[in-house]
């Protein structure tokens, strides 16, 4: 799978590729829009050491998308971009949830074909 253009797809729903971009109250942070959450949990699963501010970073947010859905999406079998899409939406289990269905829709529609 083409993880960088399904990750810069992403970030065009997230934050129109603005690294200083804040959302969900604060919580949501850089081009990716990553919660604290999920830099604690890259770490956890990398022995990684990202910081809160690497949120903001281009390449970092990159790094940190890969570790997270090669880590969960491994229970769905091959990690399609709509089970990448759903669970960077939706967290471990994004793509049982229907809500992320329209996350991916959205997503879907920024992938070149």
């Amino acid at each position: 799978m083409n993880y960088y253009g399904l990750f810069m797809a992403i970030v065009a729903i997230e934050s129109n590729g603005d690294v200083n971009a804040v959302g969900d109250n604060g919580k949501a942070v850089g081009p990716a829009q990553i919660h604290e959450a999920v830099v604690k949990d890259c770490n956890r699963i990398a022995k990684a050491k990202f910081t809160l501010s690497d949120r903001e970073s281009m390449l970092a947010s990159f790094d940190m998308f890969i570790i997270y859905v090669e880590h969960y999406g491994h229970k769905y079998g091959d990690i399609t971009p709509e089970i990448a899409s759903r669970i960077w939406n939706g967290g471990p289990n994004g793509p049982d949830k229907q809500a992320t269905l329209n996350y991916w829709n959205k997503v879907n529609s920024k992938l070149t074909p």
